[in-house]
């Protein structure tokens, strides 16, 4: 006798449904990607008990006559692709032709539908997959699904949804995910009667002002890129905008909601040090994409994407974030409420224009496509060109800014405040400079006033020269008069011989001198006398616990560790010319506003803001 049968339609159904409807989120997902591939410039959400007791989208998309309505709900029907070589250029969200199956097979499933020539619709209601009732009903045109009572014939998958607060919170995100994603879409959701939001116009502003608190539009940084391989456009955070989660990082591939750790990783990358331990910047990027590029057929769900060449997608996506995060000033300026990490001004805008809203035009018919919209509202605001042949030169320039302000101050007397008195300097030099409790370096600029925190700030000067010695094999040690021996702990000698070459290339002249000792012969210049062999053990523990925590690359790692065990010292009281000195050598590097560990440098407070803290506005 056969062992082996074919499962009933039924069965497979509900095994299917395991894979796409894993909880009330994921039938928001596929109902609204229908609605969205049926042409629809409204919808409406509304759920009920997080999604347990009802899950309702209401569209105005084309509809279905009844034989095409019929057959939707039969597992791998859809009119999205017929032949297999259609996957390779897929253009709809949807393609499979289960979602509906699945989710009519566990649930209490009712479609109403009508097209725009018909005069009545369709109503169909399903019981756990099996038609229930078939009817003409009065309907507008478009599309209407409710599902009721979702698992009601699973219990244990009904049992192991989470509570009502975390079920809302995927829906709620799967949800923004869509609204941010088609500006063109009137979207209304309801959650348990009550309104939530309703977007009417397609203001890109509002929207992100809505998700993500009010003025956080404000504080985006625009990223645009097109070329013959891929488009790139949207909006990154600022490093200001702290301890953003991962789920703020948006990514979407022709339009679909995709997770991919590459483009993740890259991302992270591109901030580089502007970004402290632990820390995600916002992400909202659109990569459009030649359909025969990427795979969408790779997960139930269609989050996940395959890159016909993850390198060169990485090779185009990094350099244009990269570039324009660090075309950014990223000194904070301080409020009349003291310093506020979220209110971080844009330093190429003109002070006598308002910020650029971003935002999309109010279009009557909808775009194909974002890119379309995104391209319509830049040429209606006219931004400045952006392309991927800028002159590094140009970023340079605006970076030293401050530095420019600082010299042409006029010539006063310097004051150096340390240990909280007040010593006079007879000097008479430019610009206006103080020590503050020999901590930090305060200097008179034209606009106002910069703060310059010392350790940090040599930081940045001894981690870009570090990476410079390294990177062009530039001499860089002076030899001991007297070598020193050290005797390493097991775990700290295997780090020494990982890192032997790299630490030679610095400076360092070290060599063994018996099991696990080493002996220090040389040391770079920047190494203070006395202090070479708790420098270099140093050294070896922070390169051990940022390749723990920050998996860096080894050159990188070993950077930012000798910056930081010989950067100055809080507490080390400075002389004019080492302060003068600092600074210039601080504007020298790439990145002035920020050490290698992501702590800004530079605190900068304006005589507007003064005034206003004085009353005299």
């Amino acid at each position: 006798m056969p062992r082996i049968s074919k499962l009933p339609e039924a069965v497979a159904n509900r095994i299917s449904a395991g894979e796409v409807v894993q909880r009330p989120a994921s039938v928001v997902k596929e109902l609204i990607e229908n609605a969205i591939d049926a042409g629809a410039t409204k919808i409406t959400l509304s759920v009920k008990e997080a999604g347990r007791e009802l899950v309702q989208i209401i569209d105005n998309g084309h509809g279905m006559d009844e034989t095409d309505a019929l057959r939707c709900i039969e597992r791998f029907a859809t009119s999205k692709i017929s032949r297999a070589e259609e996957l390779e250029h897929l253009e709809t969200l949807g393609f499979r032709g289960e979602a509906l199956a699945s989710i009519a097979s566990v649930s209490h499933f009712e479609l109403k539908t009508r097209t725009e020539s018909a005069e009545t619709g369709i109503l169909l209601r399903y019981d756990g997959g099996e038609l229930a009732d078939r009817s003409p009903v009065a309907a507008d045109r478009g599309t209407t699904v409710s599902v009721r009572n979702l698992f009601f014939n699973v219990p244990a998958r009904r049992k192991f949804l989470k509570t009502n607060a975390t079920e809302f919170k995927h829906i709620y995100e799967a949800l923004k995910a869509q609204v941010l994603a088609y500006p063109e879409i009137q979207w209304q959701f309801y959650n348990d009667d009550d309104e939530l939001f309703h977007f009417r116009s397609s203001d890109m502003h509002e929207r992100l002002d809505f998700f993500f608190g009010q003025g956080f539009a404000d504080t985006l940084i625009e990223v645009r890129e097109d070329n013959d391989f891929l488009s790139l456009y949207g909006y990154v955070g600022k490093p200001g905008m702290l301890k953003r989660q991962k789920n703020d990082q948006l990514f979407y591939i022709n339009r679909r909601i995709v997770q991919n750790r590459m483009l993740s990783q890259a991302l992270q990358q591109a901030y580089g040090e502007l970004l402290m331990e632990r820390q995600a910047p916002f992400a909202l990027l659109f990569l459009g994409l030649d359909t025969r590029r990427v795979d969408v057929n790779v997960h139930p769900a269609k989050l996940e994407v395959k890159f016909e060449d993850d390198r060169s997608v990485r090779n185009m996506f990094y350099p244009v974030v990269k570039r324009a995060v660090q075309m950014q000033d990223f000194s904070p300026d301080v409020g009349g409420a003291g310093f506020r990490e979220h209110t971080l001004e844009r330093a190429a805008c003109d002070p006598e224009k308002p910020l650029r809203r971003l935002g999309y035009q109010d279009t009557p018919s909808r775009m194909s496509s974002t890119r379309e919209l995104y391209e319509s509202y830049a040429e209606a605001s006219d931004p400045p060109a952006f392309s991927s042949e800028a002159p590094i030169a140009g970023v340079q320039e605006d970076m030293f800014a401050p530095q420019r302000e600082l010299r042409s101050s006029s010539t006063v007397e310097s004051v150096a405040m340390g240990s909280g008195e007040n010593r006079p300097d007879s000097a008479s030099v430019d610009p206006k400079i103080w020590q503050l409790h020999n901590k930090y370096i305060v200097c008179q600029i034209k606009t106002g006033l910069m703060v310059i925190d010392q350790h940090v700030a040599h930081e940045r000067v001894l981690y870009e020269r570090a990476l410079e010695i390294m990177e062009h094999n530039v001499p860089n040690a002076q030899q001991l008069l007297f070598p020193q021996k050290i005797d390493l702990k097991p775990w700290e000698f295997e780090i020494f011989e990982e890192i032997r070459d790299d630490l030679s290339r610095l400076g360092f002249n070290v060599r063994t001198f018996g099991n696990r000792s080493v002996m220090i012969e040389g040391v770079p210049q920047d190494v203070r006398n006395g202090s070479e062999s708790d420098i270099l053990q140093s050294m070896i523990e922070e390169f051990q616990q940022n390749a723990s925590q920050l998996k860096l690359e080894k050159r990188e790692n070993l950077a930012k560790s000798y910056s930081c065990r010989n950067a100055i010292m809080t507490g080390q009281k400075l002389g004019l010319e080492e302060m003068r000195s600092l600074i210039d050598r601080l504007f020298a590097t790439t990145m002035p506003y920020v050490c290698p560990h992501g702590r800004p440098v530079i605190i900068k407070i304006s005589l507007d803001q003064l005034d206003r803290m004085f009353g005299r506005t």
